[in-house]
């Protein structure tokens, strides 16, 4: 961490406080108020919620800032994980005995749809003391203050990881109240982060990548048939969620683990109704570790279905030229399959997401409508 650069900005972070001082006091006012909301909600209140406890939870989330329609993301959290289930994750992340670490990594491998930045918002709103909030704006703050070894994307943001940066972000608390900061905790130091740290240069060019070489991983990128099962499988079920979505903000009727055909049963498929021409549907496969064969067969099985007029397979450089080379073996695939790497999904997403985030704060639709 850059100490010099991170008390400069201080200083001059704590005389716009001064200059600001209304600012100040309703930002800190409605933190507060946030931690006693999130605080009320004890393990046994949440095991015990209704469907509308879980969406006014859910809902008051600042990470739900980008959804319009929040019933909709909070009904899909429940249909795709089970009730008791989302229930007891959310309990045990929030309040379990074991460490942050252990019970960040059992959640994030079991629970779908609440990803790093409202897991770690709810631990920051009831443990503002030791957990940080992490996104895409912490992201920015951290790179900017040469703090090392950031995690680029969620699949790479493991317990282990958050709690490092949890240490990190209780240091630049440490700095603050050592620059005259009264009261600060990790979720104050958000305030700071987001009012402070959200350098220009840094927003503009975070997808920037080398791409002299489609052998050369990009920036970030891990060989997925390298990475431990967990990993790759929280990596696979990471991209399929994100196509969903993806397809959803671009207009289609998006759902994950759809049969296209008799014997496959495919990962993401976007579908889209042509006046009364009937349907068009696009077929995702992605592939981490496991048969290229399997993934190869189940898509061509997919195009036994007339509806199917495209079919992706997702993976990293290296895969993909594996898997390009065996699909022009096999006749009536090759020239049909189209190739898309898996760290372009997640940064589409991203950039997808901070779109929707920004046209949502406009108000332009109610989320009743």
């Amino acid at each position: 961490m850059n100490t010099a650069l991170l008390r400069e900005h201080i200083k001059s972070y704590l005389d716009k406080l001064q200059r600001e001082k209304t600012k100040h006091e309703d930002g800190m006012k409605e933190r507060e108020q946030r931690k006693s909301y999130f605080s009320g909600w004890t393990a046994d209140r949440i095991l015990t919620m209704s469907e509308e406890d879980m969406y006014s939870y859910i809902s008051q989330l600042w990470a739900m800032r980008i959804w319009s329609n929040k019933r909709y993301v909070v009904g899909k959290m429940i249909k795709e994980n089970g009730f008791e289930m989302l229930k007891s994750g959310l309990a045990n992340l929030v309040w379990g005995g074991d460490s942050v670490e252990s019970r960040w990594d059992k959640f994030r491998l079991s629970v779908r749809h609440v990803g790093p930045a409202m897991m770690s918002e709810l631990l920051c709103h009831v443990h503002p003391d030791t957990c940080m909030l992490w996104n895409r704006r912490a992201y920015v703050a951290f790179r900017y203050l040469e703090i090392g070894g950031l995690p680029r994307y969620d699949y790479q943001l493991t317990g282990k990881k958050y709690v490092e940066l949890s240490q990190d972000a209780r240091q630049i608390a440490n700095e603050m109240a050592g620059l005259g900061a009264g009261g600060v905790d990790l979720l104050i130091v958000d305030y700071f982060l987001w009012d402070e740290l959200q350098v220009e240069d840094i927003l503009t060019n975070i997808h920037k990548k080398d791409r002299a070489s489609i052998a050369k991983p990009a920036e970030g990128q891990e060989a997925v048939d390298r990475l431990d099962p967990e990993t790759a499988e929280f990596v696979h079920n990471d991209v399929k969620d994100k196509l969903a979505e993806i397809g959803g903000w671009l207009g289609f009727k998006a759902n994950t683990e759809v049969k296209t055909a008799e014997g496959a049963v495919v990962d993401t498929v976007w579908e889209a109704t042509i006046g009364n021409m009937g349907r068009v549907i696009y077929v995702f496969e992605v592939q981490t570790k496991g048969s290229i064969d399997s993934l190869i067969l189940n898509l061509l099985k997919s195009l036994n279905n007339p509806a199917v007029q495209g079919i992706v397979a997702v993976s990293d450089a290296a895969q993909l030229e594996k898997i390009k080379k065996e699909a022009w073996e096999v006749k009536g695939l090759g020239d049909k399959l189209k190739y898309w790497d898996y760290t372009e999904v997640l940064d589409v997403h991203e950039s997808l997401e901070a779109v929707y985030a920004a046209i949502n704060k406009l108000g332009l639709v109610p989320e009743g409508f």
